[in-house]
Parts: structure tokens; sequence; C-alpha cells
């Protein structure tokens, strides 16, 4: 997974002291968006500065995974360029995640619900009790 985008003296994305991406990369989830987020859902709740760490830092480790593992997935496909399906195939087989939006080109099959023993003498009983 090469990175061709640079600024001069400076790779975009490196990681910076904290090991997640510097400012000036693509940094997905930062300290406000997460304070943003936590207060939509309760706007009396405040994270600690080590919670809030942690889930930053478990954010970019989990954009980290899922790109490289899409790149592999690109790669295998003999592509120099990461696709949409790269990502979703990853997401929807390790993850069991979808990304809305996209449909997907795999026919799930409709799974059949499975009827219990009670379920079929109720229905038993239903069709006996018509008949009469």
């Amino acid at each position: 997974m090469a990175n061709n985008t640079t600024v001069p003296g400076k790779v975009l994305g490196t990681p910076g002291p904290a090991g997640r991406l510097s400012p000036e990369g693509s940094q997905v989830l930062s300290k406000k968006k997460l304070q943003d987020l936590v207060r939509e859902i309760d706007p009396n709740e405040q994270l600690d500065e080590d919670v809030e760490e942690m889930l930053l830092q478990i954010a970019d480790d989990f954009i980290e995974s899922v790109v490289t593992a899409a790149c592999q997935l690109a790669r295998h496909r003999k592509s120099s360029t990461l696709e949409v399906k790269d990502v979703q195939l990853h997401l929807e087989r390790q993850w069991n995640m979808w990304i809305p939006g996209f449909g997907s080109d795999e026919i799930r099959p409709y799974k059949k619900a499975c009827t219990t023993e009670a379920h079929k003498q109720r229905m038993a009983l239903i069709r006996k009790s018509t008949k009469k």
C-alpha cells in the first residue's frame, strides 16, 4: 500500500507521536468529533482523557486494518486501484458490516426459519380442527 501523496518533507498519513495519523493526514476521527458523538448520545456525559485516547486508537487501528485488508484484496484482483467493493467485501466477511448505499453482488440465500416440534404440533392441531 503505497502512499503517493506528499507534502514537501512530509508524507501525509504518517503516524504521529501517539501512533495516530498526523493532523496534516487524513485522520478520520478527532477528539472534537468523538466528543460530538458522545454529546449526541448523552449531552451530560463526559469522557475521560484516557478513554478518548483509547477510543481514538481503536478507531485508527480498525481503519488501518480494514484498509490494509482491502488493499490486499485489490492486489489479489491484480488491480492497483482500491475500490469500494474491496472494502465492502472485507467488512461483510470479517466484520459482518454493510456499507449503506452500496449493494452487494453476492447472492445471499434466504434462510427459512426452522420449525420447532411444538410449532408442528400446534399446526397439526389447527389443521385437524379446521377439517371438521
